[in-house]
């Protein structure tokens, strides 16, 4: 399939052009903005429409790990993982015991990829274990800010998470991570390697914000590929000479070809290259209309707990006005219906809703909203791939 052939629109945040500079340090390349200075926050993010396959709805294209930078792991046989998983999308926050069971069931486990390579896990590392929780259209319901593990939104910005050449690997590693690891890389790649560097991202559930990634066949590294400094003082405990982070941040090129799965659990995870492979969070058709479904059920439930019948109408007789985008993915057209069902039941009997049936409503309502909030839980591992 061509990139002009792919199904969806997607919705994905690049570094603003204007922000580039040249990299001092390696002439001929570019950075975003001075070192722990350039813009990171969603207001200062750059908003394109990106052709996207979606691999759900198309299995011509099989990623890679070594091709793509990209690929998925089956979890399912590792039942300890699977109730932990389970448990933590209940609960909404990944625990350090959740996150201890995670842990142990992967160590030294051998994880077969879709596109038949063998991955045996050699390390996980201590930082990196984070949950993140991001509402329909972006909008935030994980709380004010991230504490550890938990708190921490989808990612805004199109990015990969390492510099093989940069902090913290160039100390951890002695500056031998280069010829260990698997990469590309603006200036160098390593592509006889077995042992890779990989993120482990496991979505709770995601059908809204799902995770996208890039073909890094389709990257241009040495244009639009850029390095970036990561201030990491508000979220990891570091040694004063490694808390700038040195990342990866890319311009947006219509040659990109894109890819994710509009619906997954935790059954299935993506692995992929944390030292090469652009990755971000996208946003879907459809994602609009799921957002003000939920802001008003959510003003709907406040009604319903007031016993106020007119602040209940006012919240969910305007729904009946939206419309789902045609192009909307499968499930998160079934998920808005879901919440439209919920809304429709509140209009038609308002007065009982608010009196011996806000019970039952409050639960089916809270359940359909939760249904649109994209939560994963992503880690950071050594592999060693095989056939």
């Amino acid at each position: 399939m061509s990139i002009d052939d792919a199904p969806l629109a997607v919705t994905l945040g690049f570094v603003p052009s204007e922000v580039t500079v040249p990299d001092l340090e390696r002439p001929g390349l570019l950075r975003a903005g001075p070192r722990a200075a350039a813009p990171y926050a969603r207001d200062n993010v750059e908003r394109h429409v990106c052709r996207a396959t979606d691999l759900c709805a198309d299995d011509a294209v099989q990623p890679d790990l070594f091709e793509f930078g990209f690929d998925t792991v089956d979890l399912s046989p590792l039942d300890d993982l699977q109730r932990a998983c389970a448990r933590v999308r209940q609960a909404g926050i990944v625990t350090d015991a959740e996150a201890t069971t995670i842990r142990s069931s992967l160590q030294g486990t051998r994880l077969r990829s879709a596109g038949g390579r063998t991955l045996t896990v050699q390390f996980i590392a201590e930082e990196g274990f984070i949950m993140r929780i991001a509402g329909p259209n972006g909008m935030p319901v994980g709380g004010t800010g991230s504490k550890g593990m938990n708190g921490h939104g989808g990612a805004t910005s199109v990015h990969a998470d390492q510099d093989v050449f940069g902090t913290p690997l160039t100390q951890l590693m002695d500056g031998r991570a280069p010829s260990l690891f698997r990469h590309d890389s603006p200036d160098g790649h390593n592509h006889d390697a077995t042992l890779m560097l990989v993120n482990l991202w496991i979505p709770l559930q995601q059908i809204t914000q799902p995770l996208a990634l890039a073909d890094g066949r389709s990257i241009d590294r040495r244009r639009h590929q850029l390095r970036y400094g990561l201030a990491t003082e508000s979220f990891l405990d570091r040694n004063d000479d490694m808390t700038v982070n040195d990342i990866w941040t890319f311009l947006h090129h219509p040659d990109q070809r894109w890819y994710l799965r509009s619906d997954m659990d935790h059954d299935r995870a993506y692995v992929f290259n944390t030292l090469s492979t652009p990755h971000g969070a996208c946003t879907l058709a459809g994602e609009d209309v799921a957002e003000h479904f939920y802001r008003a059920l959510e003003a709907a439930e406040a009604a319903v707990a007031a016993g106020d019948v007119d602040a209940l109408l006012a919240a969910v007789t305007p729904l009946g006005e939206l419309a789902i985008p045609g192009d909307t993915p499968l499930a998160l057209r079934a998920a808005v219906d879901a919440m439209a069902a919920v809304a429709a039941e509140a209009g038609s009997a308002p007065g009982e809703i608010c009196q011996d049936r806000a019970d039952g409503w409050l639960a089916r309502s809270g359940q359909a909203r939760r249904r649109v909030v994209r939560m994963s839980l992503e880690m950071r591992l050594v592999v060693a791939v095989g056939r």
